[in-house]
C-alpha cells in the first residue's frame, strides 16, 4: 500500500507545553477513487460479516469507516461509548477505527477478543506526551492524590491510575471525588483539567499535556467569526484553550456536542473540535449551517487546520489488511491490562450508576 508522508515528527509538548499540528507526522495513505472506494468499502464489508468482526469506529476518522461501522452493525461513537461497545459486542473481533489508546482500552476490556487496528502507528499528541515512567515518578511524588486519567493515555498510564474518564464523564466524576474531600492528580490535558477545576473548584494538580489538534483554537479568531455569524451556536470541546471555552455556548464531548446540533432550536453552529465530526453531524442535522471554529488568522496556509494527522492515517485499505492478514492486532501486557482495567470499570460502572 503505497503512502503519502508528512515527512515531520512529533514527540511531546515542549517545556513550555506548547503543541502544533504542523509538528506533527503521519503516514496518510493516498485518496482512493470513487470506484476503489466502491470496491473497498464491499470487500470490508463482506470481510466484516464472514468473520463475524465488529468494526467500532471514533467521529474523528474518515466517513467511509464510519458509514461502514454503522452499515455493518459496529458503531461510531466518542471512547467512552466505543470502550462500551467493544465490552458487551458479541463478536470475537474489534475494529477499531481510531488511535492506539483506542485499541489498547478495547483490549484491556476484552481480553479475549482479538482487537485490530487499520494502522498501529496512529497515536495521540496525549499518549506522546505523557510517557508512563515520568507519569509514575509524578504520581509517587504526591501518594495523596486520587490518580484521574484522561482515555487519552497509554496502557501503562492508566494502571498507575485509580480512574480513567472521558471527556463524557470526566466532570461527573471529579465532582464525586471532590465532594468525597478527595484531591486529584489529573492527566495530561491541561485545557480540560483547567476547565474541570474551574467548574468543580476541585484541588486539582495538573499534567501539562494538550492535544494538538483543540489546543490551536484560538478565542480572538472565534471572537472576529462570532462577529460575522451573530446568531450562530459556539459548541467547543473542552480540550480547547481557556479562551475559546469562554466563548461557547456548549461545552461538552464529542457526543454532546452531536447531540446540541440534533436538538437545539439554532440552525447556525460553529464547531471547536476536530472537523472529522461534521460527517456524522451533517449526517444527523441535514439543515443546519456548520461552521469550521479557526485555527488562525486570514494570513495563514488554512483558516481552519481541525484534523487530527493521526486519525487520518485511518483508511479501508487498513480494515482490509487487518481482516485478511491480521495486521495491526492490538497486544497489552497482562500484569499492565490487569492494573488498567480497574479504573475503566470503575468509570464505566460510575456512568452507568449514573443513568439509572
Amino acid at each position: 500500500m503505497t503512502l503519502s508522508t508528512l515527512e515531520l515528527d512529533y514527540d511531546r509538548q515542549t517545556a513550555e507545553g506548547a503543541t502544533c499540528t504542523a509538528r506533527a507526522w503521519a503516514r496518510v495513505p493516498p485518496p482512493l477513487s470513487r470506484p476503489e472506494r466502491e470496491v473497498l468499502m464491499q470487500r470490508c464489508a463482506e470481510l466484516l460479516r464472514a468473520q463475524g468482526a465488529a468494526l467500532v469506529a471514533h467521529y474523528y476518522v474518515d466517513g467511509d469507516l464510519q458509514d461502514l461501522a454503522l452499515a455493518t452493525g459496529g458503531c461510531v461513537a466518542d471512547s467512552l461509548e466505543m470502550a462500551r461497545f467493544g465490552r458487551d459486542h458479541a463478536a470475537r473481533t474489534l475494529i477499531v477505527a481510531g488511535v492506539r489508546f483506542m485499541g489498547e482500552t478495547a483490549k484491556i476490556l476484552s481480553p479475549d477478543k482479538t482487537v485490530l487496528m487499520p494502522d498501529l502507528d496512529a497515536t495521540c499528541s496525549l499518549d506522546l506526551g505523557c510517557p508512563a515512567g515520568d507519569f509514575a515518578a509524578f504520581c509517587d511524588a504526591h501518594p495523596d492524590r486520587q490518580v484521574v486519567v484522561y482515555a487519552n493515555t497509554s496502557a501503562a498510564v492508566k494502571a498507575r491510575a485509580d480512574w480513567m474518564v472521558t471527556s463524557a464523564c470526566a466532570l461527573d466524576i471529579v465532582g464525586h471525588l471532590h465532594a468525597q474531600g478527595q484531591k486529584i492528580l489529573w492527566a495530561p490535558d491541561r485545557h480540560l483539567g483547567q476547565y474541570i477545576q474551574r467548574q468543580t473548584g476541585a484541588d486539582m494538580l495538573l499534567w501539562q499535556g494538550a492535544c494538538i489538534v483543540h489546543d490551536e483554537f484560538r478565542g480572538l479568531e472565534l471572537e472576529l467569526l462570532k462577529e460575522r455569524h451573530p446568531r450562530a451556536r459556539v459548541l467547543v470541546h473542552p480540550e480547547s484553550p481557556e479562551a475559546v471555552v469562554r466563548l461557547a455556548d456548549v461545552v461538552g464531548s464529542t457526543s454532546q456536542l452531536l447531540r446540541d446540533v440534533q436538538t437545539s432550536a439554532a440552525d447556525t453552529f460553529i464547531v471547536a473540535t476536530d472537523n472529522g465530526i461534521l460527517h456524522r453531524m451533517r449526517q444527523l442535522a441535514p439543515g443546519k449551517t456548520l461552521i469550521e471554529a479557526p485555527t488562525a488568522g486570514n494570513g495563514a496556509t488554512c483558516k481552519s487546520c481541525a484534523h487530527c494527522p493521526w486519525m487520518a492515517m485511518n483508511a479501508l485499505q487498513g480494515v482490509v489488511a487487518g481482516l485478511e492478514q491480521r495486521t495491526g492486532e492490538i497486544q497489552v501486557d497482562e500484569a499492565i491490562r490487569a492494573r488498567a482495567q480497574g479504573g475503566i470499570t470503575k468509570m464505566l460502572d460510575f456512568v452507568a450508576q449514573r443513568a439509572r
